[in-house]
């Protein structure tokens, strides 16, 4: 199922060079490109303001987005490069690429949990411990999913889901050649607790070898 992606709105740059650009920042703006495709490159601005919230939420370069431009139809790109001030580390220029809806790309896609209700382990006090709450895939860009699936109806305490028990949508595949760790059931904090304390128990005062302390030598022991 492929996901909902999310709008970028943007406006056409009028004028190229220096100048258009320091134009663009004096209005608030960011001057950036839109390359790639059949298309020839577009300039255009975008709010610094909405740019800057969505660099905060994370994942920009990994996350595909519909850029809406007036007079354009709206079209699917990905970042590939943010320039940023040398001492501000604000962006001052963005490059965005075309895409096409059989392209290839690298995306963070959520992982979403099954089975919580009937885990064994869960009921038995343990605890569901997310190890990646992303994974990254290779998708196409027309069909990228919202999410995957994990199901952990069947975990016992001490058990993990791998991504090769993973269910994933056709055509995409992990960007890590191993099977990694998704998610994991653990022991309670204070089970764990309680067991290592166990352990300390488990030393035997009564087998600690003493020394007997003999007289100095030279000397003999009084009667």
């Amino acid at each position: 199922m492929a996901g909902e992606i999310p709008d970028l709105e943007a406006q056409e740059r009028t004028g190229t060079g220096k100048g258009a650009a320091r134009q663009a920042r004096r209005d608030g703006m960011v001057p950036g490109i839109v390359f790639g495709g059949d298309t020839d490159p577009l300039p255009i601005n975008i709010p610094f303001n909405t740019l800057i919230q969505k660099l905060r939420a994370g994942r920009f370069k990994s996350t595909l987005f519909n850029m809406k431009v007036d007079g354009h139809d709206d079209v699917r790109v990905i970042c590939r490069d943010v320039q940023r001030h040398v001492v501000k580390d604000l962006p001052t220029h963005i490059d965005f690429m075309r895409l096409k809806r059989t392209t290839q790309i690298n995306l963070f896609i959520a992982v979403e949990v099954d089975g919580e209700e009937e885990s064994p382990g869960l009921k038995q006090g343990g605890v569901l411990t997310m190890i990646r709450p992303e994974v990254e895939l290779i998708v196409t860009a027309g069909d990228i999913p919202d999410h995957v699936t994990i199901d952990i109806s069947e975990l016992e305490i001490g058990d993990s889901v791998t991504i090769s028990a993973v269910k994933l949508p056709k055509g995409a595949k992990p960007t890590i050649d191993r099977d990694f760790v998704i998610a994991q059931i653990s022991a309670p904090s204070g089970l764990a607790s309680q067991s290592d304390d166990e352990d300390e128990d488990d030393v035997d005062v009564d087998e600690v070898p003493t020394t007997e302390m003999g007289p100095p030598d030279g000397e003999e022991a009084e009667d």
